[in-house]
């Protein structure tokens, strides 16, 4: 069974066991997080939302607060000597699929 959720304004696709990284939550590490933004619940007959399918649930596991690596940014203008360099790294959460409601 699989399903698609919405979170961070992306659609993923997710498994049960499966581990993903999303958009920073606002969860401490250990704790349990239920996504209700379910776009799809797939399977042996699949459950198409409107935009989300009722009743439907993703119950995962919150393993870890992180940042990405850094991506540098660099901004050239040419003929004025104009140039800057920046660094950013995006914050995530990595979190174990437990369980599908459908």
């Amino acid at each position: 069974m699989y399903a698609i959720i919405e979170t961070g304004g992306k659609q993923i696709k997710v498994a049960a066991g499966e581990i993903i990284y999303v958009e920073k939550l606002d969860v401490a590490e250990g704790e349990n997080f239920v996504f209700d933004k379910v776009l799809l619940v797939g399977g042996d007959k699949a459950q198409v939302g409107a935009p989300y399918v009722k009743g439907a649930t993703v119950t995962a596991k919150v393993l870890k607060q992180g940042l990405n690596r850094k991506l540098k940014v660099f901004t050239y203008k040419a003929k004025t000597k104009k140039k800057r360099m920046l660094g950013h790294r995006q914050p995530y959460t990595a979190l174990e699929v437990l369980e599908i409601k459908g």
